[in-house]
């Protein structure tokens, strides 16, 4: 009989021990005083009334969330809530709507919640599933803040519901982070593994050592370092842009600067091990590794492949006639995706590879298979523009450029109506106009050929034709 009371007091002191030594981990307190609500799902179905090694299942349910409660709610950044389900209706009712919020969230309402779970009766069937979903209503609307909900279960749901995809359902709205779920009879894990992260105690200490490790990872940050490695894979890229996202809901979590260390280490940062990241460096293009999971109470190392060289624009000379600069549409080689717009005169980092740009010049000037290699600057030269000076005998006289390229012709641009003098700057190259008057009744069409060279004017005058 004193062995059995040993084993009891143990049970009822192990989330104080373990909680206080839980302290000394990696991570900082609460999550660098972001808010944090928990709420606790406590199954109160009639078969919460068996016998489960010192006591009933329900006894040792409400003395472990009550001294979790107390070692939890002296903290000013973490609200808790109370939701039961089972405890209303009769088992032969079979009523799947039997599930309540009990304790709304609010500061130190930890003597509440304890009054609540000690008059608890348990009588009535599993509504897991309804009571998922009705969860989503006990959260404050608000920003800015971690939801987190812990469910002890004892059975299926017996109302047919579809847990997991209600689950999933929650997560990708925002509404809460993948759930916490503690079985506490065999066999159930086919049931909940979908549904989040679903533990199987054994017994009583079990059940206090699972309980008390969830709400470490609840209130805890880890430590994360993110290495950004080169051709080579080798830890030196930086100066990168990272970004967190929730892999279930996609939202933003964490944006830093990627940085290493005078002794070339990438520093590190506390993010929240309760969520499953799709970690971005933003390189162009962006490089993303999906659905990362962080491990709590260690630092958790995530490598990147980002070797990167830089693609320099230049002109063909420093002296141009106007100060147009045009820009540069980059596309990986082969591909119809812009991942982006350079201009002339600027240098721009890339991913190591093969590149398609566009100059969006007249006539738009096309380079393929642009290498980018590691470490290295690949200069592209871009010709300077001619200025084309049209005269015209009239304004009603309307036409074509063309570029007139091997045995190719081209079309550039269409002539403004309604102007005599128009100025346009194209790419050297050979050219004609074809133009013609709106108001001659004559089949009188004006065929100019002309040369554009860098840098210079070239003048053309449209007059038609005496017939």
């Amino acid at each position: 009989m004193l062995r059995l009371r040993i084993a009891i007091l143990y049970i009822l002191l192990l989330p104080f021990t373990l909680f206080a030594n839980s302290k000394t981990s990696s991570g900082e307190d609460v999550l660098n005083n972001e808010k944090t609500r928990i709420l606790f799902i406590i199954d109160c179905s009639y078969n919460m009334n068996e016998k489960w090694q010192s006591g009933s299942k329900i006894k040792i349910t409400q003395s472990l969330i009550s001294n979790i409660v107390d070692s939890i709610d002296k903290y000013d950044n973490v609200e808790i809530g109370l939701r039961v389900f089972g405890n209303e209706k009769d088992y032969s009712i079979g009523d799947c709507d039997d599930t309540q919020l009990l304790v709304p969230f609010y500061r130190q309402n930890g003597d509440n919640i304890k009054a609540k779970l000690k008059a608890l009766v348990p009588k009535g069937i599993s509504t897991v599933a309804r009571s998922l979903e009705k969860a989503s209503e006990d959260f404050p609307k608000e920003k800015n803040c971690r939801n987190i909900i812990i469910m002890i279960v004892d059975n299926i749901d017996k109302c047919d519901g579809d847990v997991a995809m209600i689950s999933q359902q929650m997560q990708k709205k925002g509404i809460y982070i993948k759930p916490f779920i503690i079985g506490i009879s065999k066999g159930m894990k086919n049931n909940y593994e979908d549904c989040g992260n679903y533990y199987e105690v054994k017994g009583e200490i079990d059940f206090s050592r699972t309980l008390n490790n969830i709400i470490k990872q609840a209130l805890h940050s880890t430590i994360v370092q993110i290495n950004l490695l080169d051709i080579n894979n080798e830890n030196t890229e930086t100066n990168i842009p990272i970004t967190f996202y929730d892999s279930e809901s996609k939202m933003l979590r964490y944006t830093f600067i990627h940085t290493l260390g005078y002794n070339g280490v990438s520093e590190t940062m506390s993010i929240d091990p309760l969520i499953q990241y799709d970690i971005v460096a933003n390189t162009i293009p962006p490089v993303k590794k999906e659905k990362v999971s962080i491990q709590v109470g260690t630092r958790t190392s995530v490598s990147l492949k980002t070797p990167q060289g830089t693609l320099a624009l230049t002109n063909s000379s420093n002296k141009t006639l106007t100060q147009k600069n045009y820009p540069v549409i980059i596309k990986k080689a082969g591909q119809k995706a812009t991942i982006n717009v350079q201009n002339i005169g600027s240098k721009e980092k890339y991913l190591v590879g093969k590149y398609d740009l566009e100059v969006l010049s007249l006539p738009r000037l096309e380079i393929n298979n642009v290498e980018i290699s590691q470490s290295s600057i690949t200069t592209i030269e871009i010709p300077n523009c001619g200025l084309l000076k049209i005269d015209k005998q009239s304004r009603d006289i309307g036409g074509s450029i063309f570029m007139k390229e091997k045995n190719e012709t081209k079309w550039v641009k269409n002539l403004s109506i309604d102007v005599i003098k128009e100025a346009i700057e194209l790419l050297p190259g050979n050219y004609v106009i074809v133009a013609k008057s709106s108001s001659s009744q004559l089949s009188n069409t004006i065929v100019q050929e002309f040369k554009i060279e860098s840098n210079k004017i070239t003048n053309v005058q449209l007059v038609e034709k005496k017939l």
